[in-house]
């Protein structure tokens, strides 16, 4: 039966105390509110357009006011204008057309941070270290505006011409370089670490992350491993699927994944593994740091959940976050926050708040108070709020600053290609170590370098001085404070032998990394890697495994 329009809205006022009435009256103004300010915005850019003093670009000028309204959300909701489609699709499945090399900028020049093992740019050999100076004939030391990434990339078989100055070498270099599929790998190294131990480094989630895992994880079954090492750090996550895959490898089917939660229900939806599992009864560790986030942390979590293996590391990240793709008008897209999830126990990680911001605009952790205990299927108490927290916290390394400046400034990078360049090869990179006499050369070779740095003592004692003269009392302290700056003053020779196992743990690492690459750069970290150890060391005790496991 239809009632008059008049009706309608006498029976919805009516309503109001139940709240059907007070639901449609908010949503019809929010609807007006969204169509009269988008007036306003379309009314203001006719004006700009008409009459600012100078030509203005219209995609740039909606680009930065759509990227500055996102801003007000999460980091996480974003707009991909039609010429950044090509990165959005590389972000999803990995894969490009180009030549496979990372190419960064070091004090104005453009120079190869990483050659990819198997891609064009190894083939032809380009080597970390090379200053790019022309790209087919452009020149990128004088067109600033020239991006050498996107020039790099292009058709399939397509040849680009590349012109580098190599360290040692007294004429520029020229290389033709054949494009093809790069493929970057979700795990780019996997091996044994010990007799029965298998290491497996996973790094991304993009579409073929799970099938990588998988691989993995059979050769190495096939090889004697008897027990896994999965590590998480730095594993910013990606597609949820690959998540819910890769656990399915270690939980029975039909099993509980996760479940997403938002404002649209119909697509609220509980996850669950659909395929047997390749292995239920191996031991499992799980490397985490503070840069493992979103489907890193499922798998982190669901693995605790489950109580199927031992978390290693640092406290999570925190994203329980969940984003969809919108497809847009013109060829653009809106990566979207649609829901948050929730693995088995029932906790969601998710660490910020963005729905209540300060008035400055920041936004906080949520506070431990407002955190709830959870427990996974043994009963173990694990909390939500706050990203995975693992099983055994390994304290996280502070590099020392004279490690920190020479890193920064680029000279452990400097000192490899000088290194690669002087010596044709070396051992294999889980054997390669610097000799006394190697790292008093280095030591030689950088004390001409730039890369001052401060102390954290140099800087308290800086606080103490100002805080002194503030309230008054510098006149009477000023001879012990000058005896102390004295005293504690750093020498950089000094410093460079008080850390040079920090500082020759690095130059191994860089080095190994020239020769072997990716998998150099890994098998060179392995021996002083703590997490690593600590791994190895209660793989040793299988005893103390099994405690950690039980409920609490």
């Amino acid at each position: 039966m239809r009632f008059p329009k008049r009706f309608t809205l006498l029976a919805s006022s009516a309503l109001v105390a139940g709240g059907i009435g007070f639901f449609s009256f908010k949503t019809d103004d929010r609807f007006f509110e969204i169509a009269r300010n988008l007036d306003i915005y379309a009314t203001l850019f006719k004006e700009l357009n008409l009459y600012y003093v100078d030509e203005i670009n219209p995609n740039r000028m909606v680009k930065t006011s759509i990227d500055g309204m996102l801003k007000a959300l999460d980091p996480y909701t974003n707009f991909f204008a039609e010429d950044e489609i090509e990165d959005y699709m590389t972000m999803t499945t990995g894969r490009y057309n180009g030549i496979g090399a990372l190419i960064g900028q070091r004090q104005g020049k453009s120079i190869v941070l990483m050659v990819y093992e198997g891609t064009p740019a190894e083939k032809s050999g380009l080597q970390i270290g090379d200053e790019v100076i022309k790209i087919d004939g452009v020149d990128i030391k004088t067109r600033k505006e020239a991006d050498p990434g996107k020039l790099l990339k292009g058709q399939n078989n397509t040849a680009v011409k590349l012109t580098v100055q190599r360290y040692g070498e007294k004429n520029p270099v020229e290389l033709s370089v054949i494009r093809d599929v790069v493929k970057m790998t979700n795990v780019p190294y996997y091996g044994m670490v010990s007799e029965d131990v298998g290491y497996i480094d996973l790094k991304d989630f993009t579409a073929t992350a799970s099938r990588e895992v998988r691989t993995a994880f059979q050769e190495l079954k096939g090889k004697g491993m008897k027990k896994l090492i999965l590590d998480v750090r730095e594993n910013p996550g990606g597609l949820l699927n690959m998540a819910i895959d890769i656990c399915n490898t270690f939980i029975p089917k039909d099993s509980e994944v996760v479940t997403t939660k938002g404002k649209v229900t119909e697509w609220n939806k509980t996850y669950t593994a659909l395929n047997p599992p390749l292995d239920l009864e191996m031991p499992i560790i799980v490397l985490t740091n503070n840069h493992s986030a979103s489907a890193a942390e499922i798998v982190s979590g669901v693995i605790q959940d489950y109580d199927r293996g031992v978390l290693i590391g640092q406290r999570t990240y925190g994203k329980g976050l969940v984003q969809t793709t919108r497809e847009l008008s013109f060829n653009t897209k809106l990566k979207i926050t649609t829901a948050k999830y929730y693995i088995p126990s029932g906790r969601c990680i998710q660490a910020i708040d963005y729905s209540h911001r300060n008035p400055d605009g920041s936004v906080g952790k949520i506070p431990d108070s407002l955190k709830t205990a959870f427990k996974t299927k043994a009963g173990r108490v694990v909390y939500d709020g706050g990203g995975v927290l693992p099983d055994v916290v390994i304290e996280a390394q502070t590099p020392t600053p004279i490690a920190l400046s020479l890193t920064n400034k680029g000279l452990i990078f400097d000192y490899a290609v000088k290194y690669r360049h002087e010596h044709p090869s070396i051992k294999p990179a889980r054997e390669f170590h610097l000799t006394d006499a190697e790292y008093a050369d280095f030591a030689k070779w950088v004390a001409d370098k730039e890369y001052d740095y401060t102390t954290q003592v140099e800087k308290d004692l800086g606080t103490l001085e100002a805080s002194a003269k503030k309230e008054k009392y510098f006149d009477q302290i000023q001879d012990q404070l000058k005896s102390l700056k004295t005293k504690m003053s750093h020498s950089k020779d000094a410093d460079l032998n008080t850390f040079k196992p920090e500082i020759r743990t690095l130059l191994e690492q860089e080095i190994a990394g020239h020769y072997y690459l990716q998998r150099g750069l890994k098998e060179a970290s392995f021996a002083t890697d703590p997490e690593m150890k600590a791994a190895l060391d209660l793989f040793k005790d299988m005893g103390r495994y099994s405690t950690i496991l039980k409920s609490k």
